[in-house]
């Protein structure tokens, strides 16, 4: 078959509690979650596939450019049309040349690109790279949004390594109306019909473990998790025990990932050490896919799934943008999309130029040369995405650019920075002196504007940038570190 050998997994620091929502609305309707992570303003399904793709690599040392094949997974993509496996596959250094498929309309989504990078690899791919993400909206009185949560994981697979996917099978059944989100809408709904949705659910798991050819006896099970009681109502059909899914749970203070669910369970089973896993997802309509890993040996993991910023309701809902007015019209900084693109090298992947006539560094790599002033050919310089604070400001409401002045009304006031971003092979002597750092305007994220002070270590990271002509802009920020 194929083989694990490298793991990644992340969720937004934000949470919202089940108490906040009872609150609210008198009533909570996801069983089982206790509280699940919120994403940022910034954040989309497609910037956590990057969070949790670039631990990925790192946790395997995986050189981006050997990847020949790449799934990207996410039920709700943040746009409905288009290739976003260009855009990840750019954030990421993959080569253009990567074949590249992306799979959505199911939350079996995440397991469909695990498939379809395993049967890569038994024609003529030698790595791949699975990325499962999602982030759910539903009615704001509804349970589908209740338990909504946010997250994403992503697998190098290969042929031979320390966790093999030893067993798979797969089955459908007609069930309409379980869980659907039309064309044109943006929250997912259901009909809310308990025996018919609960029906759906264990008959397709079932199926699909009784396909298996290897008589599973696992250590965990990574069960779907629309909340948290339908997996354990389905442990019957799948052969295991509550303790068992409870070993791999993520629900219960994720809330439902949808794609990513079965995925970023598998993740944290896998980062816990367990040697047998069942992993089963399932989708509406409905169908189920079922497959077994075992695991010779500790398997490369790089997790980041703990939140440390509990929100209220309000703060959810301002988050989410439903109590916000949206962008002022007219007034905003102009970038063609054609400009943006030439921009992109500097974006993603902070490439920098160094002057052929007196070596300076220069970021963005165009013009003439601060330094020296010359007109000259810039070599090109990927600088390493670390770097420290030069000078910092906090914007507030009514201090954004009209571009920035939706997210600000979302996620509040926010850092902008100047920062020294060091060259990848810089010495400590060298960053100390500054010889090998180039300055540059950033966005903070990921932490209050207070935390970010002058001298301060920062790490960058790709989000959402804003929104001009329908087209998301996304590039690097900046956030904290813990040197």
């Amino acid at each position: 078959m194929s083989a694990i050998t490298g793991v990644g997994a992340y969720a937004p620091r934000f949470r919202i509690s089940a108490e906040a929502f009872e609150e609210a609305w008198g009533q909570f309707h996801a069983a089982g979650v206790t509280e699940k992570a919120v994403p940022s303003a910034d954040e989309d399904a497609l910037t956590m596939a990057y969070e949790a793709a670039t631990r990925a690599l790192e946790a395997t040392e995986t050189d981006p450019t050997s990847i020949d094949w790449l799934g990207f997974a996410a039920s709700r993509p943040p746009e409905a049309e288009a290739d976003l496996t260009a855009r990840l596959g750019a954030m990421l250094a993959l080569s253009a040349s990567t074949t590249r498929q992306t799979f959505t309309g199911s939350t079996r989504a995440g397991t469909r690109a695990l498939w379809a990078g395993q049967d890569a690899l038994e024609a003529d791919a030698t790595t791949a790279l699975i990325v499962a993400a999602d982030a759910l909206k539903g009615d704001p009185d509804d349970g589908v949004d209740h338990a909504a949560g946010a997250g994403a994981a992503a697998f190098v697979i290969e042929r031979d390594g320390p966790s093999e996917i030893v067993d798979r099978a797969e089955y459908a059944a007609p069930y309409p109306g379980t869980r659907f989100r039309n064309t044109g809408e943006d929250e997912t709904q259901g009909l809310g019909i308990t025996q018919y949705d609960r029906s759906a659910f264990t008959e397709t798991i079932g199926g699909a473990v009784s396909g298996l050819e290897v008589d599973p006896e696992p250590e965990a099970a990574a069960i779907q998790a629309p909340d948290g009681k339908l997996p354990y109502r389905a442990a019957g059909a799948a052969g295991v025990g509550t303790d068992e899914i409870q070993a791999a749970a993520t629900v219960h203070e994720l809330g439902d990932l949808g794609a990513a669910s079965v995925p970023v369970s598998l993740a944290r089973a896998l980062a816990d050490g367990y040697e047998s896993i069942l992993a089963v997802s399932q989708g509406s309509g409905a169908g189920a896919d079922a497959f077994v890993v075992e695991a010779d040996g500790d398997v490369p993991t790089k997790t980041a799934l703990e939140g440390d910023d509990p929100l209220s309701y309000a703060e959810y809902l301002r988050q989410r943008g439903v109590v916000t007015s949206g962008p002022p019209s007219g007034g905003g900084a102009y970038v063609s999309v054609p400009s943006w693109r030439r921009s992109i090298p500097q974006r993603y992947r902070l490439e920098a130029g160094r002057c052929s006539e007196c070596g300076a560094l220069s970021f963005p790599p165009e013009g003439a040369c601060d330094d020296c002033g010359a007109l000259a050919e810039y070599e090109p310089v990927e600088l390493a995405g670390e770097g420290s604070i030069e000078a910092v400001t906090t914007i507030s409401q009514g201090g954004a650019p009209p571009e920035f002045a939706e997210q600000q009304a979302k996620s509040g006031d926010y850092a902008a920075a100047i920062v020294a971003l060091e060259t990848s092979g810089a010495s400590e002597t060298q960053r100390a002196n500054g010889d090998e750092t180039v300055s540059a305007p950033a966005m903070g994220t990921d932490a209050d504007p207070a935390d970010f002070e002058v001298g301060d270590r920062i790490e960058t990271t790709i989000r959402r940038i804003y929104t001009q002509e329908g087209v998301t802009r996304y590039g690097f920020k900046i956030r904290p570190t813990n040197e």
